[in-house]
């Protein structure tokens, strides 16, 4: 493992140092502006989507999530946390991998807190982990299916969506969020 960190950290610094300067330390203004598209874009693609948001306590969104990945993976990506219609925070997520990974790639999170404990126990948190301090169900639909809202029950549920770019595994696993001040 220490071969592969010396030989691998070099080409993940590199990659990480290359990403848009827009992924890192946006402006609340910014976030906001991002998060109001990307919601409108994820409820134009997902039939039931609007409907979806608005039973859910609280919505953390990212709109723009890098990973880059040569055998060692980092990601990350800033966004807000909504309730009703008014963000209430802002969070990073990261995240690092090990493992067949190779390419670049970005994406947009919207993670739905479905109960009023799970949303608290999220904005109670001091870095909320997957998979650690919470399970999120990963839902898969794909670009025009619609979302069976009958059928969810978890209580944290996430969608990726608007990939751009080559990248195997589509994961939330190991994804930590920390609040941030803006």
């Amino acid at each position: 493992m220490n071969i592969l960190a010396r030989f691998f950290g070099p080409l993940v610094a590199v990659a990480t140092l290359a990403l848009p300067s827009t992924t890192f330390a946006a402006t609340a203004a910014e976030i906001d502006a991002d998060v109001n598209s990307t919601i409108q874009l994820f409820q134009k693609e997902v039939k039931g989507a609007e409907v979806f948001l608005n039973q859910a306590a609280g919505i953390l969104v990212f709109p723009r999530v890098i990973k880059v990945g040569i055998g060692l993976g980092a990601e990350t990506g800033e966004g807000a946390l909504r309730v009703g219609a008014a963000t209430v925070d802002y969070y990073r997520t990261t995240s690092g991998s090990i493992g067949f990974q190779l390419g670049a790639q970005a994406k947009a999170m919207v993670i739905a807190f479905m109960t009023k404990e799970a949303l608290d126990k999220f904005r109670n948190s001091s870095g909320w982990k997957v998979g650690v301090d919470g399970s999120v169900a990963l839902i898969d639909i794909g670009a025009g299916k619609a979302i069976d809202t009958q059928n969810i029950k978890d209580p944290v549920v996430g969608f990726i969506f608007d990939s751009k770019g080559l990248m195997y595994n589509l994961t939330l696993e190991g994804s930590k969020f920390s609040k941030l001040s803006k």
